[in-house]
């Protein structure tokens, strides 16, 4: 099917049910966001792809009153199949349209099929002048898979901002927790601080803290600090391959130099990079004492999911996207307290997404006062 046919089909019945009163056949902002957002999270598990297309009705010296922005809108309406759909992305200000099921169209065509039917459909309607300054923006979806295309397209989640909007005086409370509880750590785990770094010093050489680039809230990357529990100079290649497998369900029992059986964890069980104060670091969780400090520089939250490396996130399916995009990583989560490392990395994703869904400062709280209890018996630890 060439693209011009994928999108000239037209709605049969020329209106739709949930239609603006003043513009039959396009939904209000109201319904329409809601719309994009769900449309979204089906793509991200079909895996089909469709194409948001923005036009802005106030471009530089475009001035249009509002019934001919509404003659606009259900002209729009009148080019889109049953399976698509339009309205008001912004009232007044940006209309939006939603072409779906486009696998295998070409992107350069089909932009210029949705111009040339838009343009077609406001014939008369606009002069010459006027259309010139109607500005057209195009938002694929699913985006470029892998780390480079992690910082998600705005246009594309417009339901984040909002709702951390509207949440404005939680979510500092939440940093003000962060705070607090970062900086009280730091004075609790000064004297760790003492003894780790003597004991990293007098057993392996190398600087006792590790530096490690991450993704935060919307694939943002940052300098997570930990303490060294590697060798130096150790490849992170048979991490890398390991956490390839993990994702895609197909990681063996344990590490190719472990034991034949044992659990399927996060990470590799008996790492040989892993030196032996190393191995205790990490069974205790002291080794991530100084993501404190990513706390109180606001990269991370206490609670959260747990901050991928950017070749992690690049094996990610369009779904677990959302881990990263919908909140700020922290030190601890539901991830942390209910499995651990011995979660199925599908199941973590999920708890993740219950957490950003169910999120209050009291989930916080009870995360954090299950934390210890996680960390003293180590399940799952390595």
């Amino acid at each position: 099917m060439s693209t011009m046919q994928q999108i000239s089909r037209p709605n049969d019945s020329g209106n739709d049910a949930a239609g603006s009163a003043h513009a039959p056949g396009a939904l209000p902002e109201s319904a329409f966001v809601p719309m994009l957002c769900l449309e979204r999270k089906r793509a991200e598990r079909s895996g089909r792809s469709f194409l948001l297309t923005l036009i802005a009705l106030e471009g530089d010296g475009l001035y249009l009153q509002p019934a001919a922005c509404d003659g606009l809108a259900s002209a729009l309406a009148g080019i889109k199949r049953e399976t698509d759909f339009c309205g008001w992305y912004e009232t007044g200000r940006c209309l939006g349209l939603v072409y779906t099921d486009i696998d295998g169209a070409e992107p350069a065509a089909l932009r210029a099929a949705v111009r040339d039917r838009v343009r077609a459909a406001w014939a008369g309607r606009l002069s010459p002048a006027q259309w010139a300054k109607v500005e057209f923006a195009f938002h694929w979806f699913p985006e470029t898979p892998g780390a480079e295309a992690l910082p998600p397209e705005p246009a594309l989640y417009p339901d984040l901002e909002p709702r951390r909007a509207g949440r404005r005086l939680a979510r500092g409370m939440k940093r003000g927790m962060d705070i607090a509880g970062s900086l009280a750590a730091l004075a609790l785990f000064s004297p760790v601080f003492a003894l780790a770094a003597l004991a990293i010093k007098f057993t392996s050489p190398g600087p006792v803290f590790y530096r490690q680039r991450r993704l935060g809230r919307f694939g943002v990357p940052f300098t997570l600090l930990k303490f060294r529990s590697m060798h130096v100079a150790s490849d992170s290649r048979v991490h890398e391959e390991f956490v390839k497998q993990f994702i895609a369900g197909q990681t063996p029992a344990a590490a190719p130099d472990g034991p034949a059986a044992g659990p399927k964890v996060f990470k590799i069980q008996n790492d040989p990079r892993v030196t032996r104060v190393g191995r205790w670091l990490r069974t205790t969780s002291l080794d991530e004492v100084p993501q404190f400090w990513n706390v109180l520089r606001g990269d991370m939250s206490l609670v959260g999911p747990r901050p991928p490396i950017a070749y992690e996130a690049a094996s990610y399916q369009v779904w677990h996207r959302r881990r990263i995009f919908e909140a700020k990583p922290g030190i601890t989560g539901l991830w942390q307290v209910e499995g651990r490392s011995r979660t199925a990395f599908d199941e973590m994703v999920r708890l993740d997404l219950r957490y950003v869904r169910g999120w209050s400062l009291w989930l916080d709280l009870k995360i954090l006062l299950r934390t210890p209890r996680a960390v003293f018996f180590g399940s799952g630890a390595y």
